[in-house]
């Protein structure tokens, strides 16, 4: 006989059903966060179809819509950093927040085919109060 069937079944450690019900929570947690991201964005693709069908007015790069999918996702992102904070503005959640407008922007830019040359200069000011704000505000 093999020495593991001399094991006897007392002496096998028993899974904790308490640690894998957590994991699993904390599993369904982390996937169940962020659908209403996609679910936003999905309305405005929507509506810029609608509004196209409707109206005849064509959006020519309706696509950049979908860089909204991070952007929300940074805002939620931010949003459960503050909560996590007790509400107070962490560098995690300005982080996060100057991420989220940072690709708001650039979205914006692509989607009403503004012009780089000026926004192009906003984006790196945003960028250069986001460092400094970092910089001088509190963790």
């Amino acid at each position: 006989m093999d020495e593991q069937e001399k094991i006897p079944v007392d002496n096998q450690e028993k899974p904790d059903n308490n640690a894998q019900s957590t994991n699993m929570e904390e599993r369904r947690r982390s996937r169940g966060r962020e659908p209403w991201v996609v679910g936003a964005v999905l309305i405005l693709v929507g509506f810029a179809f609608l509004i196209q069908n409707l109206t005849g007015f064509y959006f020519n790069n309706w696509w950049a819509l979908f860089i909204l999918i991070p952007a929300f996702g940074s805002f939620s992102k931010a949003w459960q950093a503050m909560q996590n904070a007790d509400g107070q503005l962490t560098s995690s959640a300005r982080g996060a927040f100057i991420g989220g407008l940072v690709l708001t922007a650039v979205a914006a830019i692509l989607f009403f085919s503004l012009e780089w040359v000026i926004f192009g200069p906003i984006l790196l000011i945003i960028a250069g109060v986001a460092m400094l704000l970092s910089a001088i505000l509190p963790k």
